[in-house]
């Protein structure tokens, strides 16, 4: 399904770490910086609400264990998912503008987040150029890939919305855990998952059963496994915007580039 690409940097086990290393060979400098991101941690059970929409934006997020989701709530109540945050994820890139959120975040499980001040982030940008590129650039992956929502809710149907979804989430698990394989759990609702793509509940499951009647899927329990991969993306259109990105204009990208030998 894919083309031979290795990881920049070895795995550590610590999520964010695995994710920045993924694409740039971190430094001892680096390392550190990212641990100190996570020195504190705070936990919040299903459903929690972490932060409201229009809270003081001084807090950033690392996501330790658990998902959530960032949310918006419609004037007459209803609400719109934006995007599911995994292990490994900094949540607080798009909001680096303003003093106050504009979107709530909620836990979708229970959850372990490591809270930082922006400001600390300060030091990075200081200290790593390159780290701090990177930083921009998953920030504009988040971009990208909310671009690729509005496109599968405004011009899909119901089954290329799910199959994209699916797709999407595999696509960012394997960035941290490479064993994920073709299998993966899925501790959403359905109710989540149709106010992320414009569906209700109920087209949510109807859509889900089709799949797995067809093949495409499995369920087991609260566990996904994509049993055709390629019939999923040849649907959805998919692309995957999480497994390669272009590192040659990072600050030393261009040594780091020869020092690999490619």
């Amino acid at each position: 399904m894919r083309d031979i690409y290795t990881r920049k940097s070895p795995r550590s086990g610590d999520c964010l770490i695995d994710k920045m290393g993924y694409y740039l060979e971190l430094s001892r400098q680096d390392i550190d910086h990212l641990a100190d991101l996570q020195r504190q941690e705070q936990t919040w059970r299903v459903r929690d609400v972490v932060r409201e929409m229009g809270a003081p934006t001084e807090m950033f997020y690392v996501v330790k264990t658990g998902w959530c989701f960032s949310y918006t709530i419609m004037a007459d109540g209803r609400r719109q998912v934006l995007q599911i945050h995994h292990p490994g994820d900094v949540i607080g890139i798009p909001d680096i503008a303003y003093e106050h959120a504009v979107t709530g975040l909620q836990a979708a499980t229970d959850i372990c987040l490591c809270p930082f001040p922006k400001s600390r982030l300060d030091t990075i940008f200081t200290d790593s150029p390159r780290l701090t590129a990177l930083i921009m650039t998953l920030g504009m992956i988040d971009h990208v890939v909310l671009l690729d929502r509005i496109r599968t809710i405004g011009r899909m149907n119901a089954d290329e919305r799910v199959a994209h979804f699916l797709l999407e989430i595999l696509s960012r698990l394997r960035i941290t855990n490479p064993d994920v394989g073709d299998s993966f759990e899925l501790p959403l609702s359905q109710e989540l998952i149709g106010d992320t793509l414009g569906l209700t509940n109920v087209y949510v499951s109807r859509t889900l059963s089709l799949m797995e009647r067809a093949g495409l899927i499995e369920r087991i329990d609260r566990s996904i496994r994509i049993a055709d991969e390629q019939g999923l993306r040849d649907m959805a259109d998919f692309q995957d915007r999480y497994y390669r990105i272009d590192t040659s204009w990072f600050p030393g990208g261009a040594l780091e580039k020869l020092s690999a030998g490619a």
